[in-house]
């Protein structure tokens, strides 16, 4: 099982010899935050993260495992989730199951970093059907040649043969749920 963020930023804490108020100062977040979080009672936003990153000096990718925990639960506590993706530093997965293999849907939480309006976003259709459900944020939706904003508690729900993508244009984080199928994850039966 891969160990939670919070108890991964200790461990590179304490190996840089660094202390919470050291940690707390240089990344410019209270010591008490920092210490919640490394208990896993709180959640923490990837622009801070990558900064607590730069602080520690490791990569962001380096609090990420790319490995599945091997245990079959129905039930997956906020403070266990582990990030399963980064994409190009915009996108941060989040599986919100602990046993996608077996499975067809692939439930999943998206928190986007903010990015420059100007940049170029491709829309790609792929197989499956997708759901989205805005959390926080403003989500710009990309889908068949049209630009949609989505707010907090809008939805979509399409065909992914539908050109589409979605990006963060505003300058706070932007949170979605987001269900597919396929699962990409799922083994053969």
């Amino acid at each position: 099982m891969s160990k939670p963020l919070g108890q991964k930023i200790k461990e590179v804490r304490r190996k840089n010899k660094m202390t919470l108020k050291d940690l707390s100062q240089q990344a410019g977040l209270s010591i008490g935050y920092l210490s919640q979080l490394e208990r896993g009672l709180t959640d923490i936003a990837t622009d801070s993260l990558a900064n607590v990153a730069r602080v520690l000096g490791v990569d962001f990718s380096h609090f990420f495992s790319s490995t599945q925990p091997n245990y079959r639960r129905l039930i997956l506590r906020s403070y266990e989730k582990t990030v399963s993706q980064v994409d190009q530093g915009h996108f941060i997965h989040y599986h919100l199951t602990d046993h996608a293999a077996p499975k067809l849907l692939l439930p999943r939480l998206l928190e986007l970093v903010p990015i420059n309006s100007n940049e170029v976003i491709s829309s790609y259709p792929h197989e499956g059907e997708e759901f989205i459900y805005v959390l926080e944020g403003t989500l710009t939706l990309f889908i068949d040649k049209e630009q949609q904003e989505l707010y907090p508690g809008d939805s979509a729900h399409f065909e992914s043969t539908q050109p589409h993508n979605w990006v963060n244009y505003t300058n706070k984080m932007v949170r979605i749920l987001v269900v597919s199928i396929p699962n990409p994850f799922r083994e053969p039966a």
